[in-house]
């Protein structure tokens, strides 16, 4: 009863226009949008991608009309739900934006080189090929969206007062990544090393693959346990919408940071004491599994830590502290 209390209560002064979340969808709905016009004629798909991004404005429509009919904590809840599943669609879209710029991989495998004196995307998994510590990576890295949905649940059910402040931080870092992405074309090792080739890699040799992948999505099998069901699971999600795309940097890291300050935020050691520990193997899975350079774990940490301060404090242009306050 008490939940069901919780979840319908109409709430004493409901939103009436967009969360801050949406607009942050509007607005990078807006911007690629622009962009797509302006490269048109490049675009492999621009079509459907125009037609997804109606699809995506008119659920959002729909959600603020059913919310504004029944404006309960359910109704608001769906709408925020609705945002975070439409980040898997907004992200293989920084593909089809990126690949018509010239790739820049080559550098970051150089300056991972310069840095490490070796290639640690590379040699980390033939040196740690254990299936224990291979399931561990695996599973710290498919741990990313179940960390979403923790740190969003906890402040719904217990924090409900901050719960629209923290799904707009949330979403508006994950399309901060996604702005870094469109205009950074860097595709990581998994997609860099199949194209240049094993053995240039292994001998510090890093050449130009020019539009490869224009017309080229195939990525390295991944390194470690392959009968490990964490194995299987990364294996599966990427071949159903990984592209070469969002290396650096590494938005695992970083969004797994800005909820790791959430949970620290919310006062729960429990809660960040959850989270920690997937972070740390965040950390090291990216580079095992060979996602991304070591130095995009390094960049993922400081823009991480940078779009959690920012969004912070641009919260208060967006709502009033006491407006969900019932």
């Amino acid at each position: 009863m008490k939940v069901f209390k919780f979840l319908f209560e109409i709430e004493k002064k409901p939103l009436k226009g967009l969360l801050a979340a949406e607009w942050v969808v509007v607005g990078y709905g807006m911007l690629s949008t622009l962009l797509m016009l302006f490269l048109w004629t490049k675009l492999v798909n621009p079509v459907p991608m125009l037609w997804g991004r109606f699809h995506a404005l008119t659920s959002m429509v729909a959600l603020w009309a059913v919310y504004r009919m029944v404006p309960c904590r359910l109704t608001m809840l769906a709408r925020v739900v609705l945002q975070l599943a439409m980040l898997s669609w907004w992200y293989p879209d920084t593909f089809e934006l990126n690949r018509i710029l010239p790739n820049l991989d080559p550098w970051f495998a150089t300056l991972d080189q310069r840095l490490f004196g070796c290639q640690p995307a590379l040699l980390f998994a033939q040196m740690w090929s254990h299936p224990v510590f291979s399931e561990l990576m695996y599973l710290g890295y498919s741990s990313y969206y179940f960390l979403v949905a923790v740190v969003t649940s906890y402040y719904f059910a217990k924090r409900y007062d901050e719960f629209l402040r923290t799904a707009y931080v949330i979403i508006a870092s994950f399309f901060a990544f996604y702005v870094i992405f469109v205009v950074l074309p860097v595709t990581g090792p998994q997609f860099y090393y199949l194209a240049a080739g094993i053995d240039n890699i292994a001998r510090g040799v890093f050449p130009n693959v020019g539009d490869y992948f224009m017309t080229h999505d195939e990525m390295l099998t991944m390194p470690g346990y392959q009968d490990g069901p964490f194995y299987q699971f990364i294996n599966v999600a990427h071949a159903a919408g990984e592209r070469p795309t969002a290396a650096f940097p590494s938005s695992h890291v970083g969004i797994t940071l800005v909820l790791l300050l959430l949970a620290w935020r919310s006062g729960s050691g429990r809660l960040f004491f959850c989270v920690l520990p997937f972070f740390l193997l965040m950390c090291l899975a990216t580079v095992y599994i060979r996602a991304h350079y070591a130095i995009d774990v390094v960049a993922g940490i400081v823009s991480g830590t940078l779009f959690y301060v920012l969004l912070q404090y641009s919260w208060r242009f967006f709502h009033r502290p006491t407006s969900m306050r019932s």
